[in-house]
């Protein structure tokens, strides 16, 4: 009697893992056009799909941030004062600010914006690319097609600052910042 190989039993393994890779493709493939998954904003995700989204976003955010250097300047007053006023502008209808209530938008974000007063796990290259580039999905808009570097820079500095303020110094920055969105703009390419 002949017994398998242990060629034969890895090609029948394969074909297996390919099969049901296939399976998984075509019941995925078949959820998606037929409209089975809810997208609804008022309707969380399953814990697996929460997981996985989780996980590719904060992959993605970590190697495309790589690379991106910090300017040596993030912490200089000038840069944090800078940017307290995009901020408020800009971000803190989603992501709030010490003493501001919850807004509409806030409230009806899935997944929720990260109240950045509280403070961010990521580090001021992955600030800044978020920033700039946006998450798909999440309500983050993209600030690059209207907003330089250095001015994204200033918001990623105000942001560093910001788990430290209380709710009068952060009014008072955001009273102490340039005023003229048009003017910080002017001559602010890097």
């Amino acid at each position: 009697m002949n017994s398998p190989g242990p060629s034969n039993i890895l090609c029948k393994r394969l074909a297996v893992a390919g099969l049901a890779g296939l399976g998984i493709a075509l019941f995925l493939g078949a959820v998606a056009v037929l409209g089975g998954y809810n997208i609804a904003a008022d309707s969380p995700h399953t814990r697996p799909v929460f997981w996985l989204l989780q996980t590719a976003r904060d992959n993605s955010i970590a190697a495309h941030a790589k690379g991106i250097l910090v300017p040596a300047d993030l912490g200089s007053s000038e840069r944090i004062v800078a940017g307290a006023g995009p901020y408020n502008e800009m971000c803190s209808g989603c992501h709030l600010g010490p003493g501001l209530e919850p807004s509409e938008i806030s409230q009806g974000l899935y997944p929720r914006a990260p109240e950045l007063s509280r403070g961010s796990p990521l580090s001021p290259a992955e600030e800044f690319w978020v920033i700039k580039h946006g998450i798909k999905m999440t309500g983050m808009a993209a600030w690059a097609p209207t907003h330089n570097d250095k001015l994204i820079w200033n918001m990623v500095a105000f942001l560093r600052k910001l788990p430290g303020l209380s709710a009068a110094q952060y009014q008072q920055a955001v009273k102490s910042a340039p005023r003229d969105h048009d003017e910080m703009m002017k001559g602010m390419k890097m």
